[in-house]
């Protein structure tokens, strides 16, 4: 039998486990992803990894300070851990074994910040968090907009600002180009939302924080989250209506929304260069194309297996010296990206872990009676789009925020959790 324990395991235990401790620690998290690279430029890889390790650290050390109160069958998807998993192997055959050895272990300490945050925090306290730490980031990234472009007049170099506020952008706050300050408006918006329509916040303080975003995604002049936006607000629009149709009528409903949503989708395809054309986007297409093409060219030399994981791309490594002189950070689609890096395997993992992902977060959201539970189906929708031009989607913010809500989704539709339920019915002889 354990004897008692030291008064300072107690003390510590009760610390690491308490509710505003996991509170604070959840938005320090989210505020690291969402700010890396103002962290890295101003701390160098060295700072920012150092803040990395130390909040694996204490996360790890309050998820064990609450292991009890954490109801553990069915903890993590299994499409999720296939897919970390695949990526974490890829060191095996890598053609850059310790840049990918390097890139997994970011990458698990990401999703492990990610499943933390999922576990300890309900939904409307995590879009809480998230809506606290989106607000400080917009607005950080207008004040430096406005001290660049009005105040100075003069291009931030170090964090990629141009200082273009006084024609009206385009701008890019903290996150080094506009359309990564597009997507994080967008999360931001849906975020804000949110908060609106559940009454979690002043509701000045959420109408304000709604005009910060729409002011933020229009000075973005982003054609990415132009786009994007006009997806989501057809999202809300089809969730409206989806919730307030009967039980027994929804999944007929469910179905139709499927097919007028490919029967779009394919028509969308089809006039894609009116589309284009119209959204001021065919520089950011001819650009991705010639990223795209000489990818497509490498991909089949390592076609199945990929050639080896590496999140965002590291520079002066190949074959990423070969595209466009290894001057991009990524494939601009995180699809093409996943291909590229970890095979045809890969690929089928990751496209069926974020449609498992979005599939759940969607029923739950047209189902749950709380609009809270639409917004990890609205996030998901943002993440999953823009992952068709960017590829956010696989490192940083953009894959704590999958992680976060590819996990909430799991635990609440759990087909293990089902199978656990039944088999504690046992029938009477």
């Amino acid at each position: 039998m354990a004897g008692p324990r030291h008064p300072a395991f107690e003390l510590a235990k009760s610390f690491l486990g308490a509710p505003r401790f996991s509170a604070a620690l959840t938005q320090v998290i989210i505020g690291s992803q969402l700010a890396t690279l103002l962290l890295h430029e101003l701390m160098g890889w060295a700072g920012a990894l150092a803040i990395l390790g130390g909040l694996v650290v204490l996360a790890s050390l309050s998820l064990l300070a609450q292991r009890e109160e954490i109801e553990w069958h069915g903890l993590l998807p299994i499409s999720l851990l296939v897919f970390v998993g695949w990526a974490t192997i890829s060191v095996l055959w890598s053609q850059y074994n310790w840049a990918t050895a390097g890139s997994a272990i970011y990458l698990l300490s990401v999703t492990m910040l990610g499943i933390y945050v999922a576990l300890i925090r309900d939904t409307i306290q995590i879009a809480r968090a998230f809506g606290n730490v989106l607000r400080g980031a917009l607005l950080l990234s207008l004040v430096l907009e406005i001290f660049s472009g009005v105040l100075i007049d003069s291009p931030i170099h170090f964090l990629a600002i141009a200082g273009n506020l006084d024609v009206l952008g385009p701008i890019q706050g903290i996150f080094g180009t506009r359309n990564q300050l597009g997507i994080v408006t967008l999360v931001a918006i849906v975020t804000f939302g949110t908060e609106l329509r559940t009454r979690s916040v002043p509701r000045n303080l959420a109408i304000g924080s709604l005009v910060l975003g729409g002011l933020t995604l229009l000075f973005a002049r982003s054609p990415i989250a132009f786009g994007t936006l006009v997806v989501v607000m057809l999202a809300t629009l089809a969730l409206y209506g989806l919730r307030r149709v009967s039980p027994e009528r929804k999944r007929i409903w469910q179905f139709v929304l499927l097919g007028s949503t490919i029967t779009v989708g394919a028509i969308a395809w089809a006039v894609r260069t009116p589309i284009i054309n119209a959204l001021s986007a065919s520089n950011e297409l001819n650009q991705r194309l010639a990223i795209w093409r000489p990818i497509r060219l490498l991909i089949p030399t390592h076609e199945l297996e990929g050639w080896g994981w590496a999140g965002q791309w590291w520079e002066g490594i190949p074959p990423f010296t070969y595209i466009r002189d290894g001057l991009q950070p990524s494939g601009l689609n995180a699809y093409l990206d996943v291909w590229f890096q970890v095979g045809l395997i890969g690929l089928f993992a990751f496209v069926f872990m974020v449609g498992l992902a979005f599939i759940r977060s969607w029923l739950l959201a047209s189902r749950q009676r709380s609009f809270v539970y639409a917004w990890p189906a609205l996030v998901l929708v943002v993440l999953l789009v823009t992952g068709l031009a960017e590829s956010s989607l696989l490192v940083e913010f953009g894959w704590l925020t999958f992680v976060v809500c590819s996990v909430k989704a799991s635990r609440e539709l759990s087909w293990r959790k089902a199978f656990a339920a039944t088999r504690t019915w046992v029938p009477s002889p």
